[in-house]
């Protein structure tokens, strides 16, 4: 299986075909929002975008863990975490998309 990742080149690319902004100005476009969103997230608010997703910072609390090696317990410190939870148009998308059908298939 190969993994294919996007760049924020490729995107750049992308926003400059698509929208015929000149590559700088696409560039700028994409660090923009890019800059806008992470802003948003590094300061706790929640970011929707329409027929794709939702972006939010949750809080976990702190939490025993265990060293699956030696078995001793450690403490997990509290902290922030990113998550993403896909619109029904994006899941629906993804598992009705060609790679979701090549392998239902085999």
């Amino acid at each position: 299986m190969s993994e294919k990742t996007i760049t924020r080149a490729q995107l750049s690319e992308a926003v400059y075909q698509e929208v015929g902004l000149s590559r700088n100005e696409s560039a700028d476009l994409l660090e923009a929002v890019l800059s806008e969103i992470s802003s948003a997230l590094a300061d706790g608010e929640a970011v929707k975008i329409s027929s794709f997703g939702s972006f939010a910072v949750r809080s976990k609390g702190q939490r025993v863990g265990r060293n699956p090696k030696t078995g001793e317990e450690v403490p997990i410190l509290p902290r922030r975490v990113l998550v993403f939870r896909p619109s029904q148009l994006l899941k629906k998308k993804i598992n009705d998309g060609p790679v979701a059908s090549a392998k239902a298939g085999k």
